[in-house]
């Protein structure tokens, strides 16, 4: 399991020769905030655990010199070199870049809508195989009512999916659909014909509880001819053997166009095996409403192309495609020139530029894997670098005339800025030591020297809210034990806790949205509180869930003793903040809670450009599932044997009477409520 405790790679370097050197970016002190008498100042230490002296600080070879005593021919030497080489190669230097940050924005439109339309495939992707892995799916029979239960429940949680369904290999079909009607199909096929049965329900946003949704509202039935395993998705995923995307074809139950991804499975019943297909279908009207993104969020025009290349969705043509057509205009331009490049289908991203119609076009393209598609966009280059080329030769113009006052001004300005740039330099000091509290300020009449004074503030106030969303109090143990912050990891014996708020869900449905974030908040805030004081260490918020460690990052003596004790403690004082709560009007937070002890791999893990400290392993797995235990038990606070062995005695548990059998596990296990004594 992934933790939450974002470290960002970029953030700070750390040279263990003697000091820590803090660079622009690095994470801040937890002691960064609040009054800095009461805080204490930053724990920045050297590897032996000292404070870096002043006179490690490296000093340049030869003389010291005073900026103040220089600084009027530093200032007139620069200026004069500025003038000249900015009027040389300023204009030749600004197009290159103007060029290049033209290409990136549109490049970066086009990954961002790229990206829109993997997660939406593969969320789609993501259903359809929990579905196939569901143990009890059937069709057909008894037991078709908990399948029509599971794909009605991802249907609502899925609004990537117009419909979700699974077949046999008899013919026998369930369909959860939203189009053209919420309802559930049942399809038998018999000699001749097939018989249809619908179910129809509650539109999905309609203002009522879960049982009140799924119940039938009236039925209807009728024969037709639709035969599931003659269908291109029943036939396609069979020859495959594994999961497969359709090509785009008519839905027959909502009239539209659309693709299908769809996945074979099998299971043994008692009966004999059946060969089963799970699919679900996605409309060409909501890809369309992802391309059309590119177009609202920048510049240009985007389309998605099949693998035979037809188009799929286009930005620049209005309403939602409901036959399959060959790229044309601009579109159409452009897959010729592919074509003749010989990159029309390539599996690797390209970008070039092209002519049509006498205007210039930047072009963008990338291949979607799952699928085989080509994401295409483009921009007309003027559009997209006009206005900067504008810009810059403006700015170019701007630039020289300041510079000429500049060099006429420089020895006056040079006595104004000497001072200021002074006390600035000990106010960065004190940034880079994380000393954030109470800066002063340089109030100055020069105008670079309010910009710097602005951006340390800037910059002050930035580490600042950082340390909002970055637990430093673990980075700073992480450096004062020696840890590097790249990824690594090692196996830690840990005591994990699992909580989670009883019936969220229906409590959530209930509250406007800024009361239910207020509760949240003051729940939360409550909790970390209990958890910091006994030496917990959250690792993530997991919606209304926290995952809290004891014994990492940093070994704990008597981990589960104290763990147990928070777990005590945040139901007593959920208790006086559920009766607050009541008093106003509100619903209650239920706590429930679940500890277990093990061994688990901890450490800092992550891509190259983002890491995280976490833990993962079995015993982070077994403490989630004996959290979910408490539902089925009615209990509020359960513990495995192993933590219970290392309370000796000192907090009162009751041993559940029967072995639970926790999901995903082959043993039982012997699990202790927690109460109070």
């Amino acid at each position: 399991m992934i933790g939450a405790v974002g470290l960002p790679e970029a953030g700070p370097r750390l040279r263990l020769s003697g000091r820590v050197e803090w660079l622009p970016g690095s994470c801040m002190n937890k002691n960064s905030s609040g009054n800095p008498e009461a805080a204490g100042k930053p724990s920045v230490k050297s590897v032996t655990g000292a404070s870096p002296p002043a006179a490690a600080l490296v000093a340049p070879p030869g003389r010291s010199r005073r900026f103040r005593v220089d600084v009027g021919t530093i200032v007139s030497a620069v200026a004069l070199a500025q003038s000249l080489l900015l009027v040389s190669l300023g204009y030749w230097g600004s197009q290159r870049l103007v060029s290049r940050v033209g290409v990136s924005a549109h490049k970066a439109n086009h990954d961002r809508t790229e990206d829109k339309v993997r997660a939406f495939l593969h969320k789609a992707e993501s259903v359809i195989n929990a579905v196939g892995t569901a143990p009890s799916l059937r069709p057909a029979g008894e037991q078709s009512e908990k399948t029509a239960e599971l794909l009605w429940t991802l249907l609502q949680q899925s609004p990537e999916l117009d419909s979700i369904y699974v077949s046999n290999e008899r013919g026998q079909m369930l369909m959860a659909l939203r189009y053209p009607v919420p309802a559930m199909r049942h399809i038998e096929l018999d000699e001749g014909f097939t018989t249809e049965t619908w179910q129809y329900k509650l539109p999905l946003d309609a203002e009522a509880n879960v049982q009140q949704r799924y119940a039938t509202q009236r039925l209807g039935a009728f024969r037709s001819d639709y035969n599931p395993t003659r269908r291109s998705w029943y036939l396609q995923a069979s020859k495959a053997g594994g999961p497969v995307w359709t090509q785009p074809y008519v839905f027959a139950a909502a009239q539209e166009l659309g693709v299908t991804y769809a996945l074979p499975s099998q299971r043994n019943y008692p009966g004999g095996a059946q060969k089963l297909v799970v699919a679900g279908d996605v409309s060409l009207g909501r890809l369309s409403e992802f391309v059309r993104q590119f177009n609202n969020d920048g510049y240009g025009d985007s389309a998605l192309l099949s693998a035979d290349f037809r188009v799929l969705a286009r930005s620049d043509l209005p309403g939602v495609l409901h036959k399959l057509e060959s790229p044309s205009g601009v579109l159409g331009a452009l897959h010729a020139h592919m074509q003749a490049a010989g990159t029309a289908g390539s599996g690797n991203d390209t970008e070039f530029s092209f002519a049509y119609e006498g205007r210039r076009y930047l072009v963008q393209t990338s291949r979607i894997p799952s699928t085989g598609w080509q994401l295409v966009s483009w921009v007309p280059e003027d559009v997209l670098l006009g206005d900067l080329r504008r810009a810059v030769l403006l700015g170019l113009g701007l630039a020289v005339a300041f510079l000429m006052i500049a060099l006429f001004m420089s020895l006056k300005l040079s006595k104004l800025v000497t001072a200021p740039v002074e006390n600035l330099s000990h106010i960065a000091r004190r940034i880079g030591l994380l000393e954030l509290d109470n800066l002063p300020r340089e109030p100055s009449r020069v105008l670079e020297i309010q910009h710097l004074d602005q951006a340390l503030d800037d910059s002050a106030r930035s580490l600042k809210a950082f340390s909002k969303f970055v637990p430093v109090d673990v980075i700073n143990q992480l450096i004062d034990e020696g840890h590097a912050l790249g990824p690594s990891g090692s196996p830690r014996r840990v005591t994990v806790m699992f909580t989670d708020v009883e019936g969220f869900t229906s409590i959530s449905e209930s509250l406007d949205t800024d009361v239910l974030v207020g509760m949240l908040t003051e729940y939360f805030n409550l909790a970390t509180g209990v958890f910091a004081r006994h030496g917990g260490v959250v690792d993530k918020f997991i919606g209304d869930g926290i995952m809290v460690l004891w014994g990492a990052p940093s070994d704990l003596k008597d981990a589960e003793y104290k763990a147990c004790l928070a777990a005590l403690e945040l139901h007593v004082e959920m208790d006086e903040l559920n009766r607050k709560w009541v008093e106003q009007g509100l619903p209650e937070f239920r706590t429930r809670v679940g500890i277990h002890t093990g061994t688990v791999i901890a450490g800092v893990l992550g891509s190259n450009d983002r890491l995280s400290y976490t833990a993962f392993g079995d015993a982070i797995n077994v403490a989630s599932r004996i959290e979910g235990i408490n539902k089925q038990l009615g209990t509020q606070a359960l513990i495995s044997e192993t933590t219970f062995a290392g309370l000796d005695g000192r907090l009162h548990a009751r041993r559940i009477e029967e072995q639970v059998e926790l999901r995903g596990r082959q043993t039982r296990m012997v699990l202790y409520e927690l109460v109070m004594s």
